[in-house]
């Protein structure tokens, strides 16, 4: 059995080319199917900025130059290389029209007020369905406009449906209110 590695340091050594080379390999296919049009922009976004996280977190944790390993390993990723390493944002953010990043601002701006207007009502302990409801309502809404993740949508959606099924006067317990605000943090 022939072993790459002899220490703890010398695997870890290995396992970040390992991750540096999936990071890479994944943007430059994602790159190309975005140009190609085979992927639509609200799936490469998500996508895009995952990678991203991904790699500069794998950056600040390790010793290898991302540059000096593409080279010594004869990788051909440009796209990656510039999506990752020059530009550190998605197409989709980078070619944003100015019209579009100001209508995506206020959809944000929007959003945040929404959210931090339920915050206040929970921690205020207004805790009838339907003061929430109508909020959480707003919440959701807004949050498809500002096109958020599915897991933040889903967790809402939740809270939305056991509201539902409660009467209009019932109200939270304080249990569920600090599990609702925990989860609204998240």
């Amino acid at each position: 059995m022939f072993k790459l590695q002899e220490t703890t340091q010398e695997r870890e050594h290995y396992d970040h080319l390992s991750e540096y080379y999936s990071i890479l390999v994944a943007t430059e296919h994602l790159e190309r199917a975005y140009i190609r049009d085979t992927i639509p922009a609200q799936d490469y976004t998500p996508a895009c900025l995952k990678l991203i996280a991904q790699f500069k977190t794998l950056k600040e944790l390790s010793w290898v130059d991302p540059l000096e390993f593409i080279k010594e390993y004869n990788l051909k990723v440009p796209a990656a290389t510039k999506r990752l390493i020059e530009m550190g944002v998605p197409a989709t953010v980078q070619h944003q029209t100015e019209t579009e990043l100001k209508k995506g601002a206020k959809t944000v701006a929007e959003t945040v007020q929404i959210y931090i207007t339920l915050m206040d009502s929970l921690k205020l302990n207004l805790l009838a369905v339907d003061q929430l409801h109508p909020q959480l309502s707003d919440l959701i809404q807004s949050l498809h406009k500002a096109q958020a993740s599915d897991t933040v949508k889903q967790k809402v959606k939740e809270w939305l449906i056991q509201l539902n099924k409660l009467k209009a006067s019932d109200e939270l317990s304080l249990e569920e209110a600090r599990q609702m605000i925990f989860d609204l943090e998240r």
